[in-house]
Order: C-alpha cells, then sequence, then structure tokens
C-alpha cells in the first residue's frame, strides 16, 4: 500500500496528488507516468508524472476530474493509502540539446510537462512555454515555468492573459518569432495536441505529443492503449507515451478515446448515488 502525503486541489476540477513511493522516486525521469488503483474496487488509471523529490521518495501527478476513479482520487485525503501505485512506466521524452524548444500545455498538460521544461533548460536549449487555459483562474504552476523558460506565454478565451486565442494561433504567431524552432512538444486534452500538430505540420516543425489512451496494465500485455504511428501499430505504454505527432492516426485516437464514454458516465452517476452523502 502507497500512502498519500498531500492531495488538494489546483484550481477548479484539477488537483494535485503526492504519494510516498520511494522506489519509483528515485527512477522517475521526464514524460513518464505511473498506474494507481484508487481503492480497491477500482479501475488501473495512467497518470502523468509532474514531479517527484528522490530524498523525501515522493512522486507527484495532477490529473483531472472526469469519471468514478478520478472522482475516488479527488476524495483522498493525507494519511490515505491506494492499493496500487506502480512505475515509473514508459519511455523518458528524449533530452537533449536541440535549440529553441517550445512546450505547449493546457489542463493536466501543465503540470505533466514541468519535468521536461526543467531537463530542457539544464541540458542548455532555450525553453519557450505556452500555457493554456480557458480562463485565468485555471492556471497553476505560474512561478515553476517562469522560474526555468526564458519565456513564458499564456493564453485563455476570457482576455486575462494577454491571449484570447487557442493555442494555434499563439503558436504560430511563436513559430514565427522564435524561428529557427527545432522543435515543439504538446501535452494536454487530445484535442489540443492535434492543433498543435495541425499547426506545426505545414512547417514542418518536428512536434511531439504525449498520448493518453484507455490504458489497463501499462506494460504493453493488454493492448488497451493501441494507436497507429506512421502506418504502424504501437502500445502508448511501452512503444510511448510520447509519439512523432505528424505520424499518428489521430481520428483513430479520437474514436477510441470516446469508446466507454457511455459506461463512464453511467459508472459516475450510480457511484454518485450510492456514496455520497
Amino acid at each position: 500500500m502507497a500512502k498519500i502525503l498531500d492531495r488538494k486541489r489546483l484550481v477548479p476540477n484539477l488537483h494535485l496528488l503526492e504519494v510516498h513511493a520511494p522506489e519509483v522516486a528515485r527512477k522517475c525521469r521526464p514524460g513518464q507516468f505511473v498506474i494507481i488503483m484508487p481503492d480497491e474496487h477500482g479501475e488501473r488509471i495512467p497518470l502523468s508524472i509532474a514531479d517527484w523529490d528522490a530524498e523525501r521518495g515522493s512522486v507527484t501527478a495532477v490529473f483531472l476530474v472526469v469519471g468514478t476513479s478520478t472522482r475516488k482520487l479527488a476524495a483522498l485525503k493525507a494519511g490515505d493509502e491506494v492499493p496500487v501505485f506502480v512505475g515509473p512506466l514508459g519511455r523518458p521524452s528524449e533530452i537533449g540539446s536541440f535549440g529553441t524548444v517550445i512546450l505547449a500545455a493546457g489542463c493536466f498538460g501543465i503540470g505533466a510537462l514541468w519535468p521536461t521544461a526543467r531537463a530542457l533548460k539544464a541540458a542548455g536549449n532555450k525553453v519557450v512555454a505556452l500555457i493554456d487555459a480557458k480562463a485565468e483562474h485555471l492556471v497553476y504552476w505560474k512561478d515553476r515555468y517562469l522560474s526555468v523558460c526564458d519565456k513564458v506565454r499564456f493564453s485563455s478565451r476570457d482576455h486575462a492573459l494577454a491571449s484570447k486565442d487557442f493555442v494555434p494561433r499563439p503558436l504560430e504567431e511563436l513559430l514565427k518569432a522564435e524561428a529557427p524552432v527545432a522543435r515543439v512538444i504538446a501535452v494536454g486534452c487530445t484535442y489540443l495536441m492535434y492543433a498543435c500538430a495541425q499547426a506545426t505540420k505545414p512547417l514542418g516543425v518536428r512536434t511531439i505529443v504525449s498520448l493518453n489512451p484507455i490504458m489497463v496494465d501499462g506494460t504493453g500485455m493488454c493492448g488497451a492503449c493501441r494507436c497507429t504511428a506512421a502506418g504502424k501499430t504501437k502500445f502508448a505504454c511501452v512503444d510511448g507515451p510520447d509519439f512523432d505527432a505528424h505520424q499518428l492516426d489521430w481520428e483513430e485516437l479520437f474514436t477510441r478515446r470516446k469508446s466507454y464514454f457511455d459506461d463512464e458516465i453511467r459508472s459516475l452517476c450510480r457511484w454518485e448515488e450510492t456514496e455520497l452523502p
């Protein structure tokens, strides 16, 4: 059993979860994820690693509440335990001296991209971050990004963060202003990553995205997280989660992401009816 060190709401519907897992913390690398079960009757779900502290023995994730399992995670508190906390899983993100790198992050991706931002800056890159949210109050970890990035641009649809445009437009502006850009790394909801891929493809800028498909075991055994990249079947858990965005079959990915949508809604409704006061 892994003990919860902290669980708190960062912004509406987004939570931070810090778990005591020394063996996992010693091996974490940017871009990896963990598999967690909120309770003995829950499902195994993947969460991107947002931070870790090897000395403290802690691993941190930022997650969005979307269904029964994440709703259960959001109800945990310090001192509680979870039956399964496995990792780190997945291939680490490629870190090297590339030149200018633009990071595009939204929602839980703001947390997930933080280790990559830190590592890329330490490797000598010029790091430019584009942080997106629907409104200013949904942006978190501003200070973290400002502390390591050469430039940070915020965008929202409420006119409060210097841009009312969704990611593609400010990304296109940054690509021109910061040219030449060695690569773009995008993490967030599937549509945000797809939109970034569409914006960079005409310019031929290498673009990496971190996929978050439905996943069960996280070790390549179940095949639930399969996707198509460069015309070949891949498993996000062992071949990824990072993939070349311009090689992905996005239509297939969108379809598979919605496979259990109705079941997830029914599960959440049943849980709220039986478990909530």
